[in-house]
């Protein structure tokens, strides 16, 4: 098994690349570190290459990239991968700060990047904005929730910390409750990206600038259930939803099992499960109309 260690970063198609800067820019609180081919690397404050964005004519997420062990090399994994019949590909020096990458993909068509060695990456100017402190998970639709669950599991070393009925599931490969989910869907769409915050105070400041920047707010706050992060939603340029959240649950012992304890939890111990019907919430409203079709509404509907 693949023992996948943290999610790093996102790539994103755009028709509009300049818009999509700004935001990730202005908004989000990223740093441009690089341009070039068609392409931009942003970093957070703290230095990781978070999310490149890529020129094409329709707008999708295009990869997620994850990190493994410093000491794995990629011609092994490769190897393993081909064991399982599944191909890959060793690119070199595509990106700021890491010098090679594993690229395949899963069942569902996403491009999936590994890499073991990485250094920071210093945006070119201060970052501003909200300052996000980093990426912390990506939620995609799969046709069978259920599949690819298990394709994560078996090959890349997941684990899964909740569903919700048969149509959601949430993995970890770190303590914190989930790096990925898989929504029940058509194909391989992005379902939502979600960037972390510090505390509460952070996000009334998030709040604040999305409210002066005439951005609506579509979901949130909200304290949820699965995972009991509290969240806010709202749409970037290209339409794809972003929760912004803080105060995720954590794991931070496998072998006891359960999510370290905290006031909020239903279950003592609050163990991974399957949610069963509404509401879920711990408190907030539901959300929107215009957000329980979390797919882009704008510039195409790529995957």
């Amino acid at each position: 098994m693949i023992e996948v260690k943290r999610i790093r970063h996102a790539t994103f198609a755009t028709a509009d690349i300049e818009a999509q800067v700004d935001y990730y820019q202005s908004i989000i609180g990223l740093g441009v570190v690089e341009r070039h081919a068609g392409r931009v690397f942003l970093a957070s404050e703290s230095e990781q290459l978070t999310l490149v964005l890529e020129q094409g004519s329709v707008s999708g997420n295009a990869a997620m990239a994850f990190e493994i062990s410093p000491k794995a090399e990629l011609r092994d994994v490769a190897k393993q991968l081909q064991g399982l019949g599944i191909k890959s590909e060793i690119r070199s020096n595509e990106l700021p700060g890491i010098a090679e990458i594993l690229v395949f993909t899963d069942p569902d068509g996403r491009r999936i990047e590994l890499f073991a060695q990485w250094k920071f990456t210093a945006p070119a100017e201060q970052v501003r904005g909200i300052v996000v402190n980093k990426l912390g998970h990506i939620a995609c639709y799969a046709p069978d929730p259920d599949r690819t669950a298990k394709f994560f599991e078996d090959v890349l070393g997941f684990r899964v910390s909740d569903r919700i009925e048969e149509n959601f599931v949430f993995m970890r490969c770190g303590f914190e409750h989930h790096s990925i989910n898989f929504a029940r869907g058509a194909d391989g769409r992005l379902h939502h990206i979600a960037f972390e915050l510090r505390d509460a105070a952070h996000m009334h400041q998030a709040c604040d600038l999305l409210g002066r920047r005439k951005i609506a707010l579509l979901w949130g706050p909200v304290r949820h259930g699965p995972g009991h992060n509290v969240a806010t939603y709202h749409r970037n340029p290209d339409g794809y939803l972003v929760e912004l959240f803080f105060d995720l649950d954590r794991m931070v012992d496998e072998e006891l099992g359960y999510f370290e304890p905290r006031p909020w939890h239903r279950d003592r111990p609050q163990r991974p499960k399957t949610w069963i019907g509404l509401p879920r919430d711990v408190w907030g409203v539901g959300p929107a109309p215009e957000a329980t079709e979390f797919s882009p509404k704008m510039r195409g509907s790529g995957p």
